[in-house]
């Protein structure tokens, strides 16, 4: 393949990896799809594809679609809770991000109700409303009519509104929400977060891959009093971590966000979505494998200084 070529190739690749990561809600399968993507486009009559962009869009769509019909996917995913991968604020994988539905498409809760629609729902609701396609474009890309198009639009706009986390997040507004949970959290006194909870607040934890069963918590006193125990410093958890970690603020998936790292290192994300003026699902990722985007993306610096440097 000549440079041309890949250039071509190249200049595409951070849209199709923000494609492939809003249909597959993981960065590491994102990545193998782009890369699916590349060795058929490597491999394709090239002087016979008119528009290489909308070309390399198809493909990788239906690259994604496949990886979401798998057996295995349907397996691990009916298993019980599963949280996608989060992402830093910044990293072009995110994509688009310059209306409330392209910013508001990548937010956990939204990439988590897209579990519940079929594959041609979630595709269509990604490419309308994260990159603005039409539904001519769309049918073109599915291999659908546009009536249907249509149609999947509606129904899959209905079924995610519900989860929409309203209000945009800044780094100012991210960290002034964090301090608040981290100083009610580390307070002793669990009515402290329990008032910043909402009444249906929910807690999900990912058991850090360790083989532990997710953990969900449906009231806010249970959140409350989960969250007090883990944010207790011991001895024991500092030799866990390797050391004491420091506690950042930080905007994870367009969502205000707690982040626990050494030096380096993430050990854990703690993302917050809020409604009105409460915090409504508190999701908790530490998961290493989860976490290894996330990781890449922090080595590179840039963050603000830490809301407690050694915890």
């Amino acid at each position: 393949m000549d440079a041309a070529t890949v250039e071509r190739f190249e200049a595409n690749r951070d849209r199709l990896a923000s494609l492939a990561y809003r249909l597959l809600g993981s960065a590491a399968d994102a990545e193998d799809a782009v890369q699916d993507t590349f060795l058929r486009w490597h491999a394709a009559d090239r002087e016979h594809i008119e528009v290489p962009e909308a070309w390399l869009t198809k493909v990788v769509t239906n690259v994604s679609l496949d990886r979401l019909r798998s057996a295995q996917a349907r397996r691990e995913r009916a298993a019980g809770d599963w949280l996608p991968e989060p992402l830093l604020d910044g990293d072009p994988m995110l994509g688009p991000a310059d209306t409330v539905e392209q910013r508001e498409s990548v937010t956990l809760a939204v990439l988590t109700l897209m579990e519940h629609l079929s594959p041609v729902e979630r595709a269509v609701y990604v490419l309308r409303e994260a990159f603005a396609y039409s539904h001519a474009e769309i049918a073109e890309i599915l291999d659908i009519t546009e009536s249907a198009s249509q149609q999947h639009a509606h129904r899959a706009r209905r079924r995610v509104t519900a989860g929409r986390v309203a209000g945009d997040i800044d780094h100012a507004a991210a960290r002034r929400i964090v301090e608040a949970f981290v100083e009610a959290a580390s307070s002793g006194r669990t009515e402290r977060l329990v008032a910043l909870l909402s009444d249906d607040a929910t807690g999900i934890s990912d058991g850090a891959g360790q083989g532990t069963r997710w953990l969900r918590f449906s009231t806010p006193e249970r959140i409350a009093a989960a969250l007090r125990a883990g944010f207790k410093p011991t001895p024991a958890k500092r030799r866990l971590a390797g050391g004491s970690p420091a506690m950042h603020a930080g905007v994870v998936n367009s969502c205000p966000a707690l982040i626990a790292a050494l030096g380096d290192r993430v050990l854990g994300v703690v993302v917050l979505d809020v409604r009105g003026d409460r915090i409504g699902v508190v999701r908790g990722i530490s998961d290493p494998d989860r976490l290894r985007r996330f990781n890449e993306r922090w080595r590179r610096g840039g963050h603000d200084d830490p809301i407690i440097r050694s915890w």
